[in-house]
C-alpha cells in the first residue's frame, strides 16, 4: 500500500539583526527623552520650594485654666448655733437680704430677758444711790453751817462731806453699771439677729453647706454656709501663663477658649489683668492672667476647664512663607554668607524708602531724601565690593572665611554686641540722612526715628528664591511667625518661589 506524501514545511521569516538593534536603540532613546521630558514637567527643579503668598499671620500663645464668677461671695455664720431652717438649695436665685437660713435663737433671747432684768436691778440701786447723795448732800450742808458758827468740830464737817463725795461716786459708778448693762444687751441683740443668715448680694447658690438640726460652731474663724456667685452673666478665667510667654501678654489682647462641655464652640474673652503673684511648680514659673468672658447666654458654668489661645500679635494681608525656606541653606555654600548678604544697611535702605513713600512729603523734602538716599546706596554699594574683594583675597590665602565674618563671629560671642551694632547703625543713617532730617518737623522727624529704630532691631536673613532652576539669595526682613509660617519683607513679592529643600538623586 503506498502511503500518502507529508507536506513540506515552509521555513519561518526572521528578521534581520540590524532591524532588532535599530527597535531597541529607539525604545531607549525614548525612554531617555521621556524622563527628561516627565523633568521638565515637575518644572526640572533638583530643589523643593515654597510659594510667598499674601495672607494673615496670628501668634497665639495657648494656656489652660478654669472657668469661675467674676464676684463669688461665701456667707458664714458669726453665731454659734443649731440650723432649724435652711430655706435655699443649689442653682436657687436669691436677693439681697432675702433669708437663707436661720439659727436656733433660744439661746440669745434668754441672755437678753436676763440683760433685762440685770438692767431693771442697776436701776433700782440708782435711785438708792440717788437718794443716799440727797442725803449726805443735806447733812454736810447742815453741819457746814454749824461748823462756820463754831457749834460743831471741823472733823464732823469733813466727816460730812467725805460722805457726801462718797454718796456721789456711787451713783455715778450705778449709772456706768447700767450702761455697761444695757451694752450687753444690745450685743446679745445684735448675735440674735445674726441668727437669722441672709444673702449679702444678688446671684445664684453655688454651694450649700448645712443641713436642718446641724450645728455650726463659730470659734476662730466664721464656718463657711453658703457660696453665692454675684453675676454669672459675667465670668472670669485665670489662666497660667510660663514665664517665657507673660513678656508678650498684655491687658486688652483678644483670647479664644474651648471647653469640653462644648467642643463644637468657640468662645472668646480679653485679657484684663496680668497678676505679679507668681507661682513655681517643679521649677516652672507660671503667673496668673485673668480673662473676662460675656457668658449673656449662661452657656458656660463655674468651674469649667478651658483650653485657651491668648492672640499677642496679628498682622493681616501681609507677606508670608513657610519656616522650611527660612532655614535652608545651600550645601555648597557657608551658613553665614556675608556676600549672599552683603551689608546689613542695604536692607534697611529699601524698607525706609518704602516706609517714606507712605509719608505726606512736600516736593523739597521728597528731593532732600532721594538725594541722601542715592548717596548712601553709592556707599552701600562700595562697602559690598569691599567685602566681595575682601573675601576673595580670603580665599586666595587660604583663610578660613573673610574678615568680616571672623568678626561677626567674635562679636556674636559678646552679649551687648546687639545693641552696640545697632545703635552704630542708627547714628550712621542719621549722618546720611541729615539733609532729609533737617527738612522734617518734629512730628515727622520722630515717625522716622521710630521706624529706623524698628529696621534696626528687625532680624534679617538670607532666603533663596529659584530662578531659571537656580536658587538666588535675597535677604529678607523676618517678622511675626505662627509657628509654621513666617512674615516677611524685602526684596521678594508674592508668587516668588523659595527654596525650601533639595529633593535626591533620583537612580
Amino acid at each position: 500500500m503506498s502511503r500518502p506524501a507529508r507536506p513540506q514545511s515552509r521555513p519561518r521569516p526572521r528578521l534581520p539583526r540590524a532591524l532588532i538593534a535599530v527597535v531597541a536603540l529607539a525604545v531607549i532613546g525614548g525612554g531617555i527623552w521621556y524622563w527628561q521630558q516627565y523633568r521638565e514637567a515637575r518644572g526640572g527643579s533638583a530643589y523643593r520650594t515654597a510659594p510667598v503668598e499674601r495672607g494673615n499671620i496670628r501668634v497665639a500663645i495657648s494656656s489652660t485654666g478654669t472657668l469661675s464668677a467674676t464676684s463669688t461671695v461665701t456667707v458664714g455664720s458669726q453665731i454659734s448655733g443649731q440650723v432649724t431652717e435652711v430655706l435655699v438649695d443649689f442653682n436657687d436665685r436669691v436677693s439681697k437680704g432675702q433669708v437663707l437660713a436661720r439659727i436656733d435663737p433660744k439661746t440669745y433671747e434668754a441672755q437678753i430677758e436676763q440683760g433685762n432684768a440685770q438692767i431693771a436691778a442697776a436701776r433700782a440701786s440708782l435711785q438708792q444711790a440717788r437718794a443716799a447723795l440727797r442725803n449726805a448732800e443735806l447733812d454736810w450742808r447742815r453741819k457746814a453751817e454749824l461748823g462756820e458758827r463754831k457749834l460743831v468740830s471741823q472733823a464732823d464737817v469733813d466727816l460730812a462731806r467725805a460722805a457726801y463725795e462718797q454718796a456721789r461716786a456711787q451713783v455715778e459708778a450705778t449709772e456706768a453699771q447700767i450702761r455697761q448693762q444695757t451694752a450687753s444687751t444690745q450685743t446679745t441683740r445684735v448675735n440674735l439677729e445674726r441668727t437669722v443668715i441672709r444673702s449679702p448680694v444678688d446671684g445664684v447658690v453655688l454651694t450649700r453647706s448645712i443641713e436642718p438640726g446641724q450645728t455650726v460652731a463659730a470659734s476662730l474663724q466664721a464656718p463657711e454656709l453658703f457660696t453665692i456667685a454675684e453675676d454669672l452673666s459675667k465670668m472670669k478665667i485665670e489662666l497660667s501663663v510660663d514665664e517665657a510667654d507673660i513678656g508678650q501678654v498684655q491687658p486688652g489682647q483678644r483670647v479664644t477658649f474651648t471647653v469640653d462641655a462644648f467642643p463644637d464652640r468657640q468662645f472668646r474673652g480679653e485679657v484684663q489683668q496680668v497678676r505679679l503673684a507668681a507661682t513655681s511648680t517643679n521649677n516652672v514659673v507660671t503667673y496668673p492672667v485673668v480673662v473676662s468672658v460675656d457668658n449673656s447666654d449662661g452657656t458656660l458654668l463655674p468651674g469649667l476647664t478651658v483650653n485657651a489661645e491668648i492672640e499677642v500679635s496679628r498682622r493681616d494681608d501681609v507677606l508670608k512663607v513657610s519656616n522650611a525656606a527660612l532655614r535652608y541653606k545651600p550645601a555648597d555654600q557657608p551658613a553665614d554668607n556675608a556676600s549672599a548678604r552683603g551689608p546689613r544697611g542695604a536692607g534697611m535702605l529699601e524698607d525706609l524708602a518704602a516706609f517714606v513713600g507712605t509719608m505726606e512729603l512736600a516736593p523739597v523734602q521728597k528731593a532732600a531724601f532721594e538725594t541722601d538716599l542715592a548717596a548712601a546706596r553709592r556707599r552701600m554699594e562700595e562697602m559690598r565690593k569691599a567685602m566681595e574683594a575682601a573675601m576673595q583675597g580670603a580665599q586666595r590665602a587660604g583663610a578660613g572665611g573673610p574678615p568680616m565674618m571672623m568678626m561677626g563671629g567674635a562679636r556674636a560671642q559678646q552679649p551687648s554686641a546687639g545693641g552696640q551694632m545697632r545703635q552704630r547703625m542708627l547714628e550712621r543713617f542719621q549722618q546720611d540722612f541729615a539733609g532729609f532730617f533737617a527738612t522734617l518737623d518734629e512730628a515727622q522727624r520722630q515717625a522716622v526715628e521710630r521706624e529706623l529704630a524698628n529696621l534696626a532691631g528687625a532680624r534679617r536673613v538670607t532666603v533663596y528664591r529659584l530662578e531659571n532652576n537656580r536658587p538666588v539669595p535675597v535677604v529678607v526682613r523676618v517678622g511675626a511667625s505662627d509657628g509654621s509660617s513666617t512674615e516677611i519683607a524685602g526684596g521678594v513679592k508674592e508668587g516668588d518661589l523659595l527654596v525650601t529643600g533639595e529633593r535626591a538623586a533620583s537612580r
